[in-house]
Formats: C-alpha cells, structure tokens, sequence
C-alpha cells in the first residue's frame, strides 16, 4: 500500500494509502474559488485575504510504499525421498548444509547436497544432455573431481569422476547418477522442521524433512499496483521490532499466487540483524523530489480554464499565481512557478 511523506519514511503497522488526492484539491480549491470575491477572474490582486495561510517551504517529498515482513531465512522448501528404504539420518534442525555434505541417508545412502537451479529429476548416465548435467559437472569440479570437459554433456570421462565420486560417498561405484542420489539447491541450505523420523520406512514422494536459505532476509508481499518498487536492487528500510531501523535490498522478486489471490513477493537481504524470526515494517521509496518548493495540498486553487493556482500574500493585499504541480505526499505538493520561493506566504482556504 502507498504512503506518502516529506521527510524520512515513517513506517508503522497500518497500512494507508494516498488516492485521489490531486481530484480532492481540484475540487476543494475550486469550492473556495467560488466563495471568493472575484473567484472566476483571471490571475491578479485580489479584494480579501484568505482566512488562513501557510508557508512555502524548500525540502524532499517522498512518497513510499509500506508492507509488512517476515524477517527469517527465505521461503521453505521440502526434501523429499526418492527411493523407497528407511530413513536412517537427519541432520538436526537448525543445522547448515553445505556444498558436498548429506542432506539425509536412506538404507544409509546419502542424500548430497550440490548448488544449482535445476531439480534432480532424472538418472544420468553416458549419452545425456542438458542443463542438469552442465549443473552435475560443476560441482564435480568444485568438489575436486576431474578429468572430464565441463559442458551440457555426460560422456564417459563424466562418468569416470561420478564413480570416484560415489565410492568416496559410499554409492555404489556405477558412474550412473541415479535419482536420489543428489539434492540440489541454490546454495548452502539450513534444515528447518523435521517431517520424518529415523528408523520410519519412506516411500518415493514422502515429506522428509523443510530447509531454507542461510542468509537473513525479510519475505515482504505487495500488490501487483505496487510491484514496481520492489525490483531486484531496489533499498528498503525495514523497521525492527525494537524500533531500530535497517537498510536491506531486494535480492529476489517474483509473481506469487496463492487462494486466487496475485502478488508479489520479494526477498529483502539484511546484515547486522540479531533476530531470528521477527514481524517488520518494509518500507519502499515509490518516488522522491529533493529540494523542490512545497505547499499544503489545501493550498491549490482551481485556476480559470484549468490547471491550478496558489494565492501569494504579501502584507494586506494578496495575488493568485498560477503554477505548475509535481508530486503529491502526505498532504503536501511540489509546486513551481514565476516569482515563486521559500518562505513566501501563500492563503488555505477555511
């Protein structure tokens, strides 16, 4: 939801949005108009002064969007058994998984966590194709296995460092990879909640076990409208519980559905956050002008044949100047326009 400002971003549990605030000043300052002495005249003196003025002022508006977050570790996944057999291993919840280490054992196989963006899915073996195998072969050579080209195919030097591979694993030595044998993930995973028990017998398909990330970051979901401000590398402040404010970045953001429901959902990475698990306020900046002039929105009068005007008091007489409006905020408005400046007197109608 969009929230709008003209200093620092406020953030804060309710949600609220700014809408139709150029309509609501059109007809405001065209009602005051009306009542005016001389209301449908062109820009000039006018015969009384308004009711009540404000000041033009030189400073930032900021217009932002505000969503609540998770602060964790990223979205869950789920493990799940691709070989029937008994659970004979979990690691321990809370526990990180790197690059080369097992994720769980069945019959005492181990399940190895490799990096990369493609699930396992299939067997590979000599003669195979594809992205998965370039994935398999890189992690060879960052585990130290050799003597094959990494690329997209599986030839019988490929074949020759899995066996290595697998005898050092305890597999057996086929230089085939069978399904199951390898878990994929982007990189190092922390094991969340364990689904199944050692000693319980699994089938192919079963729950076994939900990981995560490693690294801090605050889930936030927006509304498609809103979408637009949280695009990878865009800075957000999140407020902490506590009060404490922290800079974060989105690193991920993506179309989610859920219940008929659309929406975006970024993932902001933090550092320097001593929690856990906590509910955060995210604030995004939409759009900001610096050092712009700025009035009350109350401020704007309906000028003669469209457009707007903002009446300049100087002493016991006053004069409607027509100007020019940029960004709208919290009740304020960038305004420019001849013979304008900061600390100028400008009427709001009552």
């Amino acid at each position: 939801m969009r929230v709008a400002d003209a200093g620092p971003a406020v953030s804060g549990r309710a949600l609220k949005i700014v809408a139709g605030v150029v309509a609501v000043a059109s007809a405001g300052a065209a009602a005051a108009l009306a009542a005016r002495p001389g209301a449908g005249g062109a820009a000039g003196d006018t015969d009384r002064l308004p009711p009540a003025t404000a000041t033009i002022t030189r400073g930032t508006l900021r217009e932002s969007v505000e969503a609540d977050g998770e602060l964790g570790y990223g979205p869950a996944r789920t493990a799940t058994a691709r070989t029937p057999g008994t659970v004979t291993w979990l690691p321990d919840s809370g526990a990180r998984v790197t690059r080369g280490k097992p994720l769980y054992r069945i019959d005492e196989r181990p399940a190895v966590l490799m990096y990369g963006p493609v699930p396992a899915y299939r067997d590979l073996s000599p003669g195979a194709e594809g992205r998965d195998v370039a994935q398999l072969e890189r992690n060879l050579s960052a585990l130290g296995y050799d003597g094959f080209t990494v690329d997209d195919e599986y030839t019988g030097a490929t074949a020759d460092a899995v066996e290595r591979w697998q005898e050092d694993n305890g597999l057996p030595g086929t230089g085939v990879l069978r399904l199951g044998q390898v878990v994929f993930a982007s990189g190092p995973v922390r094991v969340g909640s364990l689904i199944a028990e050692p000693g319980g017998s699994v089938a192919p398909g079963r729950d076994l076990l939900t990981w995560t990330g490693t690294s801090k970051v605050i889930t936030v979901r927006l509304d498609l409208a809103d979408g637009a401000v949280a695009k990878v590398g865009a800075i957000a402040v999140v407020t902490l519980p506590d009060g404490e404010r922290a800079e974060g970045k989105v690193t991920e953001a993506a179309i989610v559905t859920e219940e008929r429901a659309t929406e975006i959902e970024a993932q902001i990475a933090v550092t320097g956050v001593a929690l856990e698990n906590a509910a955060v306020d995210v604030t995004f900046t939409a759009a900001e002008r610096e050092g712009v002039l700025i009035v009350p929105v109350a401020a704007l009068l309906a000028a003669p044949g469209g457009g707007f005007a903002v009446e300049v008091v100087d002493g016991t007489t006053s004069r409607r100047v027509p100007v020019r409006t940029g960004l709208f905020a919290d009740g304020r408005v960038e305004i420019t326009g001849d013979g304008l400046a900061e600390g100028a007197t400008v009427g709001v109608p009552a």
